[in-house]
């Protein structure tokens, strides 16, 4: 162990060599390379924590450069984590860092969870912060949550040794909260509420102070005042991992699919597209109006073709192939393509003459 670098911290009582061993033992992800996440990283890098993964599927825009400080504005256009993942490895070359380019979702998050220790949630957006939560509790981990509406933020620790999770604050997911992009942030904001995330964590791996579990704390930029509200866990929320299964697999499902019925009700619109992944000899023919015809593998050597703001209504022959298409399109910032259930079997069904515009 490289004690020089960590000297400052190892004459702490409350460290010393045991604390920076558990420190360089630790295992933490953080979901998120945006404002809190950046502010998270450097700091749990610098301390000593072992192996720190990160996830995000972004590029760096021009307008995060205002709070997300440790990208340059040469890196814009860039990943995210692997930007990241460079600045944390020249602050601390000693130890390991993962750049995860991805989306989290409900098809990894629970394989990448059982991997590490501890769970930070750097994220604006709401559905994945159920997400980190419902993975957290079937892989049973903690995570520190961290959110900033302009100018107040606020931090918590979920699921610490079965405490109470973020359903227990926030049981209902159809609240609309704006994120930063829509409300607008001060950079500092996100810098001081990452940094007491990264707080906790040091504190949890340590086994030190009071941990903010069952505790949310609010703090106040403009008037520097902070509050600490306590919450109850309650056992009605709690998910294992067939609930985990059945409830993000019906709502994957929902988003990524549309029936015939409905799709081919918007066939005049000129912006629909409806792209037949098919092979050309493949039976029962669909000549339709704003058709086009990719064979599955061929798509991603031919997204030239399509228009990324289109909406794409996918099918092959049964509804298969189309939600693999689907997958590959979303990769690829295609956000409006659908897969048409029961694909060309079910469009063969609805009377042509009546729906469909020969061309």
């Amino acid at each position: 162990m490289e004690t020089a670098r960590y000297n400052r911290q190892i004459i702490l009582p409350e460290v010393g060599i045991d604390g920076q061993q558990k420190l360089q033992q630790a295992k933490v992800l953080i979901v998120g390379a945006g404002g809190l996440g950046v502010a998270v990283l450097p700091y749990l890098a610098a301390a000593g924590i072992g192996e720190i993964g990160i996830i995000d599927d972004d590029r760096i825009e021009v307008t995060n450069l205002q709070r997300q400080v440790i990208y340059k504005s040469s890196s814009v256009g860039k990943s995210k984590v692997l930007e990241a993942k460079a600045m944390a490895l020249e602050l601390n070359p000693s130890i390991k860092i993962k750049a995860i380019t991805e989306k989290l979702d409900s098809k990894n998050a629970i394989l990448l969870f059982e991997h590490y220790d501890i769970i930070v949630d750097a994220t604006d957006n709401l559905d994945t912060k159920y997400l980190i939560n419902d993975a957290c509790g079937v892989t049973n981990k903690p995570f520190v949550y961290g959110s900033v509406y302009k100018f107040e933020g606020q931090v918590s620790v979920f699921n610490y040794e079965n405490g109470p999770t973020y359903r227990c604050l926030f049981p209902d997911e159809s609240n609309e909260v704006k994120n930063c992009n829509d409300a607008g942030v001060m950079g500092i904001s996100v810098g001081i509420i990452g940094m007491f995330q990264a707080n906790e964590v040091l504190k949890m791996v340590l086994g030190i102070g009071d941990l903010l579990s069952g505790k949310l704390l609010v703090y106040n930029m403009l008037n520097n005042e902070q509050q600490k509200f306590e919450f109850s866990k309650k056992a009605m929320h709690a998910v294992d991992l067939i609930a985990f299964e059945n409830k993000y697999s019906s709502v994957e499902t929902a988003t990524i699919e549309i029936s015939a019925a409905l799709a081919l009700e918007q066939i005049h619109h000129p912006e629909v597209i409806f792209l037949d992944v098919r092979n050309a000899d493949e039976y029962p023919k669909i000549t339709i109006k704003n058709g086009l015809q990719i064979p599955l593998d061929r798509l991603e050597s031919e997204l030239h073709q399509l228009d990324v703001n289109a909406t794409l209504f996918v099918f092959c022959q049964s509804g298969i192939r189309s939600k693999k298409a689907v997958e590959i399109l979303r990769n690829n910032n295609f956000a409006n393509a659908k897969s048409i259930a029961g694909g060309a079997k079910a469009l063969d069904k609805i009377d042509a003459y009546k729906v469909f515009e020969i061309l």
